[in-house]
């Protein structure tokens, strides 16, 4: 039996940034991963999807750029090449991963880890048995959701995982559901000449967000010449006849290459360390208030989900659990910031999770959407009393240089304390500002003592934080809203 300070159980996001810091800090750690070092976002997620919409943004950028003087006679997507350049890096970055373990003295074992005690894991199929002096964080991710009605078959009926390493280009994909995941991949297909059908059951895509960002990207998606079918059903699938027959509750039936289901992801928790820690979880499939200060999708809260306190703590003495497996925000940046307090207080410290809603929101679409703070249908159900600030990107000299002016900024003041509760962008690059907007929340810093350069594209967000005071220089009088 070999022992070390501190076994993690997971490789993506929350694990691997948890076990370095645990390194950092003069343990002996272990992590376990039965798949890919780098976890879902790396290898099935966050970095493929985003290759792939790279390349989908330039081939989009070719086919206008007559309208910036200069002349392309001919673009297509080289779809092999796509591919090949996706898996490119996330080789790179899933080596490049292994060698920062390595560094920081992170031993990596490979096989299915199995805790059978707070301090003991065993790992399948060898058996080899592990203790932890200290503790185990278990950071073992998440599954895209599916639908009994109709499952993955892996090859008409897919999931994200087999959407971003298609063969070929599909003539017509449907995409169940409205959400971040269903909107990104559709964006990525859409343009490379995939015919595109969005069905989402609730009466806007991206709900999460407030109502005029569903509006803006709908109207931005059909210029893609992606269909959005809102308050729909999708009752069954046949693919007993080549291409799939999706039969839609309320409309006509509608045939497809592939369909898409990305309807949210659920906790992926081994049930042998739930049961033999008895670990306390969250119901599967329960909707329950949000972290992120907006509403939860109901098929985005799935699980069983780990049960955990604002230390990341479960209720077993020195087993922690971060990142999807405990179903809080499903982004990769809040697997990190749970990881870090995991990492501190598996060592002896004391330090809590802050406010959730300060983990930003990130959408990469064209347009993208980034959000952080607090939603203005969030201040409405609140009762609080709140002014909106607007900056538009058709008005900002860098963004009209680039043509790239869809969009706006919005900036959430309270009108009782003049502090910024929250900051909403679809825009291009958006996501590139909302770290730098993450900084205004709480703040009442007069914007006039913070220079923005010219001309920038962030200056769109000073312009949205000087509305909010009905103050902005470069847009007409008006009244305190």
């Amino acid at each position: 039996m070999e022992t070390f300070d501190v076994i993690v159980i997971g490789s993506g996001p929350g694990g691997y940034f948890a076990a370095i810091r645990c390194a950092q800090k003069g343990a002996s750690v272990a992590i376990i991963e039965k798949a890919e070092i780098g976890g879902t976002c790396l290898n099935r997620g966050c970095i493929p999807s985003k290759a792939l919409l790279a390349s989908a943004e330039v081939l989009l950028q070719a086919k206008n750029a007559a309208a910036m003087g200069v002349d392309i006679p001919t673009v297509s997507p080289n779809w092999p090449k796509i591919q090949q350049r996706k898996d490119t890096i996330v080789t790179g970055f899933r080596k490049g991963l292994a060698g920062l373990l390595q560094a920081n003295k992170v031993k990596v074992f490979e096989g299915t880890a199995i805790a059978t005690s707070p301090k003991t894991v065993i790992i399948e199929p060898d058996k080899a048995e592990l203790n932890a002096k200290k503790g185990i964080i278990v950071a073992t991710g998440s599954a895209p959701v599916e639908i009994p009605a109709f499952p993955f078959d892996g090859q008409t009926i897919i999931s994200s995982n087999e959407a971003l390493s298609l063969s070929a280009i599909p003539a017509s994909m449907v995409v169940v559901g409205g959400g971040i995941i269903g909107c990104e991949i559709a964006c990525a297909y859409a343009a490379v000449g995939t015919k595109i059908t969005i069905v989402e059951i609730l009466e806007r895509i991206i709900n999460t967000e407030d109502k005029w960002v569903s509006q803006l990207l709908e109207r931005e998606l059909k210029k893609l010449g992606i269909a959005v079918l809102t308050n729909r059903k999708v009752t069954s699938v046949d693919t007993s006849t080549g291409l799939a027959r999706v039969s839609i509750d309320g409309a006509q039936p509608i045939d497809a290459e592939k369909v898409l289901v990305a309807v949210g992801r659920r906790a992926a928790c081994d049930k042998q360390t739930v049961d033999n820690l008895k670990l306390q979880t969250n119901p599967p499939r329960l909707a329950r208030p949000s972290r992120l200060g907006v509403e939860p999708r109901l098929d985005e809260s799935g699980g069983p989900a780990i049960k955990v306190n604002d230390k990341m703590q479960t209720n077993a003495p020195g087993v922690y659990a971060i990142g999807d497996a405990v179903g809080t925000t499903y982004l990769a940046h809040g697997a990190f910031a749970e990881a870090e307090i995991a990492a501190d207080n598996i060592l002896g410290d004391n330090v809590k999770m802050g406010d959730y809603s300060l983990i930003p929101r990130a959408v990469y679409t064209f347009p993208e959407i980034a959000s952080v703070g607090k939603t203005e249908e969030r201040c409405a159900k609140e009762g609080i009393e709140i002014t909106v600030g607007r900056g538009f990107f058709k008005a900002n000299g860098r963004s009209v240089a680039h043509n790239e002016t869809t969009g706006q900024i919005r900036v959430i003041r309270d009108k009782a304390t003049d502090k910024i509760l929250g900051v909403t962008m679809v825009g291009p690059r958006v996501t590139e500002l909302i770290a730098s907007a993450r900084l205004l929340i709480g703040s009442t810093e007069k914007f006039h003592a913070v220079s923005f350069a010219h001309p920038t594209v962030s200056e769109v967000l000073k312009e949205a934080w000087e509305d909010a005071f009905s103050l902005s220089v470069h847009q007409p009088p008006k009244a305190d809203r």
